[in-house]
Order: structure tokens, then C-alpha cells, then sequence
């Protein structure tokens, strides 16, 4: 039986700009007025065969391969739109949660398997508390143009370490995968970014975030998971809409982001999207 260990290794003018269409990205942009976004030329939604005789129980894989895949176009709207969905996957994740996090980028997670077919993992949403974000603008960066802001090192270290609200969605897309593939992925991803911002192994952090994905939680196609960053740098961990414990840690915090909106996130487009966002959200400050 061969075996697979899978890291969810588990990252403007007046008006947002229009999404830049290619041939390997899905892009979007929304304002800090209104989100009026929708899906324009939606891909496919795949139709992955599967094995029943197949199982794979865990996943290996570096967490610095990309995940660029030819998708189709997302398209601004002239009116609002209550959700955004993944285009490749056609997973919707709703414009707003909570009061005021506003979503601000959308990505796939893949998985290329001995090179022979790519799996398509999890989706995932990328939200950010408004209100904090052109707080945070206004108090360091009220300078800068957006255009400055996009490309700014300094103002996206910042931003991940500042002490604003923000949730990480994820979507399952895949139906075998199962609490200990995500348990052990994390293990290795977040063990990697411990280190990388912690300087030292930090095992005590790490399992104290890992421990929060027991056996008895089920993960079939479709399940959410909300791993969400609230005031005072606490890490709130929900699996389908229930609060499975907290962890509080500025380093842990930086972490997750990091997966998602660091220099080597999962979905490149999608950290584009999260920072061309937030460049509009700070237009309107």
C-alpha cells in the first residue's frame, strides 16, 4: 500500500480596478463600499474519477509547489453579490462574515499525485475585518498611494502581524480526505513556519493547535473549516460552524497567515487578490 502524507501545509483608484483575466488565474477585486462580485465564465466543475480500491490515508508534499491551474474569469458586477464562488471547483464562499470581514481573495489547494492526476484538495476563502484593515492603513501607510501599497514588504509584514480580525476558509473538496491527513499536514506546514518566524522548534505551540483536530470530527466533501484570527492574536479553530477550541498566539497567528498570504503561499493568484483587496480597501480610507 503505498502511502501519501498531505500538508494542509495549511496566504486602486475611487473604484476597485476590473479582474485581470489570464489564462492561469481566476482574479477579482472588491470596494469597500460593496462587494459586486460574481463569476463570469465559471470552469467546469471536475469530475474526478476515483478509485473505490484506491485509499489514500495521508499525503506527502512540499508546501512550497504552486497551485496555478487555468481557471476560468471571475467579473465585477454592477450590483452586489451575496457570494463568490471558486471557479474551478464552483465551491461558493459568502461576500461577508461576521459584521465586517469582507472577502477578499479566493484559491484552490491541489494535489498532483505521483505526477499522474492533480487532486483538487480543499477551496478557500481569504476574509479580513474592514474596519482594521483601513485602520491599520491609516496609522502607518496614510501616505502611500495604493499602487505603492501592493508592492510594499514592510506594510505586509505588518499586516500579518497586526492585530486585526481575519478568517481563513476552507472548503473539502475532496471526499477521503480525513481529520488526521489535516492533523498531520498541519503538523508540518505550521511546525515549518513555527520555526521559520519562531527560530526554534516550538512542539508545545504546535501541538496545542494540532490537538484541536480529533478523531471524532468528520470531514466529508463540502465540510468547512474556519480557522480565524481574533483580537488580542487569539486563533479560533470552528469546523462546520462549531468552535473546537482556541489558541492564544501572535507567532501561531503569523503562521497560518503565512500559508496563505506569505511569500510562498499555496495559491499565488490568490495572495495577488488578498493584496490588490486591501490596496482598494485603502483607497477609500
Amino acid at each position: 500500500m503505498v502511502s501519501f502524507r498531505f500538508p494542509f501545509s495549511f496566504s486602486q483608484p475611487s473604484l476597485p480596478k476590473p479582474p485581470r483575466a489570464t489564462s492561469s488565474s481566476s482574479r477579482f477585486s472588491v470596494s469597500a463600499v460593496a462587494v459586486t462580485l460574481t463569476v463570469g465564465a465559471a470552469g467546469a466543475a471536475v469530475a474526478a474519477s476515483r478509485n473505490p480500491s484506491h485509499s489514500i490515508l495521508d499525503w506527502v508534499f512540499s508546501p512550497h509547489r504552486s497551485s496555478l491551474l487555468p481557471w476560468g474569469s471571475m467579473t465585477l458586477a454592477d450590483s452586489s453579490s451575496e457570494s463568490v464562488a471558486e471557479p474551478k471547483t464552483g465551491f461558493s464562499f459568502p461576500a461577508t462574515i461576521g459584521e465586517s470581514r469582507r472577502l477578499l481573495g479566493v484559491g484552490l489547494r491541489k494535489k498532483s499525485v505521483l505526477g499522474l492526476k492533480n487532486i483538487d484538495v480543499y477551496a478557500f476563502g481569504i476574509y479580513a475585518d474592514c474596519d482594521d484593515v483601513k485602520k491599520l492603513v491609516g496609522e502607518k501607510y496614510a501616505s502611500l498611494a495604493a499602487s505603492e501599497l501592493r508592492g510594499n514588504k514592510a506594510f505586509m509584514d505588518q499586516l500579518m502581524e497586526a492585530d486585526i480580525k481575519m478568517t481563513i476558509r476552507l472548503q473539502i473538496v475532496y471526499g477521503k480526505l480525513n481529520i488526521r491527513s489535516v492533523r498531520n499536514a498541519f503538523q508540518e506546514s505550521v511546525g515549518n513556519r513555527l520555526k521559520k518566524f519562531g527560530g526554534v522548534d516550538n512542539d508545545e505551540l504546535l501541538q496545542s493547535f494540532t490537538g484541536l483536530f480529533k478523531d471524532e470530527y468528520k470531514i466529508p466533501r463540502s465540510s468547512i473549516i474556519d480557522l480565524t484570527q481574533e483580537p488580542g492574536h487569539v486563533l479560533s479553530v470552528a469546523i462546520e460552524g462549531n468552535h473546537v477550541g482556541s489558541v492564544k498566539s501572535k507567532l501561531l497567528c503569523r503562521s497560518i497567515l503565512d500559508l496563505y498570504i506569505g511569500e510562498e503561499p499555496f495559491d499565488k493568484n490568490a495572495r495577488e487578490d488578498f493584496l490588490d483587496n486591501v490596496a482598494s480597501l485603502a483607497a477609500h480610507k
